[in-house]
Order: structure tokens, then C-alpha cells, then sequence
């Protein structure tokens, strides 16, 4: 198995899960994200500043309004906004972080890997690797 392959498979054996930048547009990938955890039945919270409810879940604001902590999260936001996530994520005590394709920058990975966080990034996008499926 190689690397990037142990870091996805040792990533979705550890939740739960927060998706920072969940939608409520089922044709952006924030929304896509969060219903591929949700078939793959793994506990997922959607994380949005503004929103109350994503694909009939309740929405948190942030990190640390969760009602538990998660260990892995994965971030489809801006990269400016993911440099933020990082800080956040680690006083959170999460211990992974999957920055999907277009939230990376080198800043946030830098930090992530700086603060002791296993970062996926770069590379493959979670729907890809799950083999998400419309419905």
C-alpha cells in the first residue's frame, strides 16, 4: 500500500468526522463530501459558518461548537479560510486533517504538519477514494 493509500485508509478508520465548509448546494463538493461520509455510514458532523441544517443534519458554526470531539476532518474551503481551520483543528484536538483539492496552500500544510497533524493533501479528493456515487 502506498503512503498517500495508508494515510486515506488510517484517516477514515478514525472518527468521527467534521466537514469543514459543508453546503447545503448538492452540487457543490462541500455537500458532496458530507454525503459521502454519511454513505459510507460513518459519523460525520457539517461544519458552516451561517447554516443550521445540511442534508437534514444539524449544521454547526465551528469546531468547538461540536457536542464531541472528532479526530479527523476534512476542509473544502478557500485556503486562506484552511490556514485558519489548522489553528482551530489542533486547539480542537483533532489529529488528522484531509485539505481536498483547492483548499491546500504550502502555508496550511506547513502549519497542520508543524502542529502534529497527518495531512492529506495535494493529491486525492475523499469522493474519489470513497467512490462516491450521486443519489
Amino acid at each position: 500500500m502506498s503512503d498517500v493509500a495508508t494515510k486515506i485508509a488510517t484517516f477514515l478508520a478514525d472518527g468521527p468526522f467534521a466537514v469543514v465548509g459543508a453546503s447545503a448546494d448538492r452540487e457543490k463538493y462541500g455537500n458532496k463530501v458530507f454525503r459521502a461520509y454519511l454513505q459510507r455510514g460513518l459519523h460525520a458532523y457539517p461544519i458552516h459558518p451561517k447554516l443550521e441544517e445540511i442534508e437534514g443534519r444539524r449544521a454547526y458554526h465551528s469546531l468547538t461548537e461540536l457536542p464531541e470531539a472528532v479526530r479527523a476532518i476534512s476542509v473544502i474551503t478557500p485556503p486562506s479560510i484552511t490556514e485558519r481551520i489548522v489553528e482551530q483543528a489542533a486547539a480542537a484536538g483533532v489529529r488528522r486533517i484531509w485539505m481536498q483539492p483547492g483548499a491546500e496552500s504550502a502555508e496550511a500544510v506547513r502549519r497542520a504538519e508543524e502542529l502534529g497533524l497527518e495531512v492529506i493533501a495535494g493529491g486525492p479528493c475523499l469522493l474519489v477514494a470513497v467512490g462516491f456515487r450521486e443519489s
